[in-house]
């Protein structure tokens, strides 16, 4: 199957959004298509942390569309994700079961490997990243 760059269109590989080192698992809403130049050049997700960051931000705003409800079962997270039962079973190890289901906050969190993404986060990267070159 060819994938195309959502940025300009070119032949692209998969990017994992969240990476597999952080945590991350395979499903539709943690890849985005980027081809090489938007992947690991200087511009990409690998070498510029800003867009990385923008990134995983978008994919958590997506996930909080998706889980609307306070709960749910690991069936439901398994259809919503398209997930494996290897990977369904890798998020639900570190989730607590309610009687009404898995939180969706702390679904969200461990699709996010563990984290959680802010617009005032970015900005004080950047912050931080500009003081640091004074």
């Amino acid at each position: 199957m060819s994938y195309y760059c959502e940025i300009c269109g070119d032949y692209a590989d998969v990017h994992h959004i969240v990476h597999r080192s952080e945590g991350g698992l395979d499903f539709k809403l943690n890849y985005k298509y980027l081809c090489k130049k938007h992947h690991r050049s200087k511009m990409g997700p690998h070498r510029d942390k800003v867009v990385d960051l923008n990134y995983k931000l978008e994919m958590q705003n997506k996930l909080r569309e998706l889980f609307i409800k306070s709960f749910y079962t690991g069936n439901d997270i398994k259809i919503m994700l398209g997930l494996t039962p290897g990977s369904l079973k890798k998020l639900t190890k570190n989730l607590k079961l309610y009687k009404e289901g898995y939180s969706s906050d702390e679904i969200i969190f461990n699709l996010m490997g563990r984290k959680v993404y802010s617009e005032e986060y970015i900005e004080d990267f950047i912050l931080q990243k500009a003081i640091s070159c004074i």
